[in-house]
């Protein structure tokens, strides 16, 4: 009997899984648990979670007296709100994260994207105010974390070359990370996936068919980012990218097992 795997079965062993989370995973612990005990199981797979925490960060610049506005689905940043935002995110939210990941024996160590220059940023040119593009630079930093077997969770705060904070969608951020570690991704979100316009899921999804529903009002507001950015992903990676629901984190392992879960973005 044969030992050689195929390629496409060493890739699915070496690859490190990219998992973005955010929204209402983040408001409940029990939620966050139980994605932090499915990847616990994961003994030989290296893991990179990216979170936003866009809900935390309303709660705090509501209390600072400042109004949130959005478009296309993506915060408006002033400068203004950066010291804010960036407390939430690579702060509260990050700390908060990590210190759950630990409790549970996952050793994790949390992160922004600037550090260790792993991700450069440019400022957004869709008049978001501080809002950063992400780019891939350097993959040194998480090659060693990954390698000691510590979990990086990284959260979506970045820099622009002269220093400036910026910050990024986090579901942008999870793909530049992606490309970084030329790794798997799964973009989590609070729904089973993409709704077509009959209202019922997608089970896959391609660059044509999402501009026609966007285009329709079916694809709005968040979903809109993060099927962009899953597209942008699966394009340059040349495999699909799946978009699934954080309340089923068993799906992971079905994920590593070649299953489709979710919606898969299919690249053209």
């Amino acid at each position: 009997m044969s030992n050689s795997f195929s390629t496409q079965e060493v890739e699915q062993i070496v690859k490190p899984l990219v998992i973005k989370i955010g929204g209402a995973i983040l408001e409940k612990e029990s939620a966050l648990s139980a994605l932090l005990a499915v990847i616990a199981t994961l003994k030989d797979k290296q893991v990179v979670l990216v979170h936003g925490g866009g809900c935390v960060v309303d709660e705090m610049l509501a209390q600072a007296g400042f109004t949130t506005e959005k478009k296309h689905g993506l915060r408006v940043t002033p400068k203004t709100q950066i010291p804010l935002i960036s407390g939430a995110l690579a702060g509260t939210v990050n700390k908060s994260i990590v210190a759950t990941a630990n409790s549970m024996s996952l050793t994790a160590v949390g992160l922004s994207l600037n550090d260790g220059e792993m991700i450069s940023c440019t400022l957004s040119t869709q008049d978001l105010g501080q809002v950063g593009i992400p780019q891939p630079k350097n993959s040194k930093l998480l090659n060693a974390l990954l390698q000691c077997e510590f979990l990086p969770v990284i959260s979506s705060i970045g820099a622009l070359d002269n220093g400036d904070l910026v910050n990024v969608n986090a579901d942008d951020a999870a793909v530049a990370i992606c490309q970084l570690l030329n790794a798997q991704l799964l973009l989590l979100t609070d729904v089973n996936g993409v709704k077509g316009a009959d209202g019922e899921y997608l089970t896959s999804l391609n660059g044509e068919e999402a501009d026609k529903l966007i285009e329709q009002g079916v694809i709005a507001g968040g979903m809109t980012a993060k099927v962009n950015a899953a597209l942008q992903a699966a394009q340059q990676l040349g495999r699909s990218i799946a978009v699934a629901s954080w309340q089923s984190p068993e799906q992971i392992t079905q994920l590593l097992d070649g299953q489709g879960i979710g919606t898969q973005i299919q690249p053209s």
